[in-house]
């Protein structure tokens, strides 16, 4: 259920400030910074276009890269933050932290919903209605899970998921200590009007 660490190239980006900025952004790729790990910052730029697509492929805030800059050791490393032009959207800055596979980190994880057909609430004409397409939880690094898997199995109309009825990967704990809703069952508007 963990992601496998996918690869992400950079380059050390020569100065730092707003012109090594603007001059790296004008020859196609984006600055960035990593950071943590009790080491020094590195200033780096990335391929524009590689970027951008990883972007759109999404998750990319709640995934583990392994980024491989020339003359620096391997790194594992989470995107922090990305900042975007707010005109155009295109990312314009990337921070990156270093982390180790026995560091806990909090991140948003996709919730998914399986077995539907087997839910005798959606088969009366009931409606799932989704409270938190993603639950934020405190994962082990090296084992971060794609998502978390919610089944419909025997859910009756009027049913609330709660966070504590969900099978949480091994290692993985909600961050919010109370027992929050996660998705319903609710009863079709037809049903309410008739009782």
């Amino acid at each position: 259920m963990a992601r496998e660490i996918m690869d992400l190239t950079a380059e050390v980006r020569a100065g730092t400030g707003k012109g090594a900025a603007r001059t790296a952004r004008r020859s196609g790729t984006v600055p960035g910074i990593i950071y943590g790990g009790g080491t020094d910052p590195v200033s780096i730029q990335m391929n524009f276009n590689t970027l951008l697509k990883r972007l759109r492929q999404g998750r990319f805030l709640s995934s583990l890269f392994n980024l491989k800059v020339e003359g620096h050791a391997d790194v594992h490393v989470i995107c922090r933050a990305v900042q975007r032009d707010v005109v155009k959207d295109i990312p314009l800055h990337v921070d990156f932290m270093r982390i180790s596979d026995d560091s806990r980190i909090n991140l948003f994880i996709h919730v998914d919903f399986v077995n539907h057909e087997a839910s005798p609430g959606l088969k009366r004409g009931g409606t799932l209605t989704v409270v938190r397409h993603e639950v934020e939880l405190e994962v082990l690094a090296g084992d971060i899970p794609d998502h978390i898997t919610v089944d419909l199995t025997g859910k009756q109309i009027g049913d609330v998921i709660h966070i504590e009825d969900i099978a949480l990967p091994a290692g993985a704990r909600p961050t919010v200590a109370r027992n929050f809703a996660v998705a319903n069952i609710a009863a079709p508007s037809g049903l309410v009007v008739a009782d």
